[in-house]
């Protein structure tokens, strides 16, 4: 199917360049203010520990992981990770950052809805396009559309995933600014028009991953649909 080029037009060029413009975005976002020293000169570690102590959160485990970017909160073991760059440069960047995975602890913590749901979708994440995409293949093959539908609802599944995603990093870096607000963390305009951008960034990557799953799951539609009409 890579060679389509329905495929081509619809959902690999698109889906390129979405990428690439939501990844140049936050690179530079990134390398601006992770190279600007945020006006309390505390490090993502310390971003985290101050807005435990203020009462935004309940004390969760803080660890320091390898990797850039690569920080986020795992509920299930109620630890958040910071990147070494994130944990130990007292950097915008690092302050927004580190903040961020806190909303997520307070979303989980204050039990979000939507963080609910997403965590009831990560085996619709993990599973539904490989398997469901293996499905559509198949039913196309042996002209099987139920087999094809079942594997698109799979897809579906993993789509939606990401679609519930988005409103739930938003939301994140919603209660990040609030609490680095509260907590007396942002100090200066600067300290806030860097926070913002670095959080906006991010979260255009979550907005072209969900154009990204659209794409791919009104292509194959597309095919399956297209395919019974035929039939």
């Amino acid at each position: 199917m890579i060679f389509d080029p329905n495929y081509i037009l619809l959902v690999m060029l698109p889906t390129l360049v979405i990428t690439g413009l939501a990844q140049a975005a936050v690179r530079n976002a990134y390398q601006k203010w992770g190279n600007i020293r945020n006006s309390q000169g505390v490090n993502g570690q310390q971003t985290a520990q101050l807005l435990i102590r203020s009462g935004g959160v309940q004390p969760v485990a803080l660890e320091v992981t390898g990797g850039e970017l690569t920080d986020h909160y795992d509920p299930t073991k109620g630890v958040v990770r910071l990147s070494q760059s994130v944990a130990l440069q007292p950097s915008v960047a690092s302050m927004a950052v580190a903040a961020h995975e806190l909303g997520h602890v307070q979303q989980h913590q204050q039990g979000s809805a939507l963080m609910s749901l997403r965590s009831l979708l990560i085996p619709s994440a993990q599973f539904g396009p490989s398997i469901g995409i293996s499905l559509i293949i198949m039913g196309l093959l042996f002209n099987a559309t139920g087999l094809a539908t079942i594997g698109l609802i799979l897809f579906a599944g993993a789509a939606l995933f990401t679609i519930v995603t988005l409103p739930v990093e938003l939301d994140a870096s919603r209660r990040a600014m609030r609490m680095l607000e509260q907590s007396g963390l942002i100090a200066t305009e600067q300290d806030r028009d860097g926070a913002n951008a670095v959080l906006r960034a991010a979260a255009f990557t979550y907005v072209a991953a969900v154009a990204t799953s659209i794409l791919t799951l009104l292509y194959y539609a597309m095919l399956v649909f297209g395919g019974r009409r035929r039939d």
